[in-house]
């Protein structure tokens, strides 16, 4: 297993850069460039043990920051310096991996941001985009319009979503779904971080190797 630092320059009409890290097992077969959520970097638990995860299933991943975080503030970029960002870290990665196949994607706001990023543009060799947990709408505010834009994107796409995600109603996101080129994967009591109930006799780690066995299955059907 080898683990590599990297640096990401974006490009969005300003010189920037951001930090990276290549996680590739000796056997990869496909490349997933993941990004982080909102409110947590590249290094937060979640995005360490998918990594991980994903690592013995053979699939490499290339973590990166968004510039906030990368300079220590908590308010997300405009979507238009989160998107560069996207781009940028896929340059990186058809670099420093040419020989994988690329998906894209990632946690909450890193996903909707690589979907974002794919609507406007097709991102250079991005085949699929795995979503973990689509931010559809805001808390208490169930609305579709975050959505709209997933109608231009024309890849095939996997959404990761819990039954107890308060930032996507699944009555409202199924439908959208049905109507791309897309697959759903549903965990049963998960929130939007995929936590479960103690109850459920399921641990953290029970649903991260759940997670990543439907990201596998996923991407051997599509790369």
């Amino acid at each position: 297993m080898s683990l590599k630092p990297v640096v990401i320059p974006v490009d969005d009409g300003r010189v920037g850069r951001v930090t990276g890290r290549l996680m590739r097992p000796p056997d990869a077969t496909v490349l997933y460039l993941l990004a982080h959520g909102a409110g947590a970097g590249m290094h937060h638990a979640f995005m360490e043990s998918m990594a991980q995860e994903l690592a013995e299933r053979r699939i490499a991943t290339l973590r990166y920051q968004f510039p906030y975080l990368e300079a220590g503030r908590r308010s997300p970029d405009p979507p238009t310096r989160l998107q560069a960002t996207v781009r940028g870290a896929a340059r990186s990665a058809l670099e420093l991996a040419p020989d994988l196949p690329l998906v894209a994607g990632g946690k909450s706001l890193g996903g909707r941001m690589t979907s974002m990023a794919q609507a406007a543009a097709p991102i250079d060799g991005v085949r699929g985009i795995v979503f973990l947990g689509f931010p559809l709408h805001a808390p208490k505010r169930p609305g579709d319009k975050r959505a709209e834009h997933l109608f231009e994107v024309k890849v095939p796409m996997l959404f990761v979503q819990g039954t107890r995600d308060d930032l996507a109603d699944l009555r409202l996101l199924t439908p959208i779904v049905e109507r791309l080129p897309a697959t759903m994967h549903i965990v049963d009591g998960g929130n939007h971080s995929f936590k479960v109930p103690k109850r459920s006799g399921r641990t953290d780690a029970d649903v991260m190797t759940e997670v990543a066995e439907a990201i596998e299955r996923w991407v051997a059907g599509v790369v």
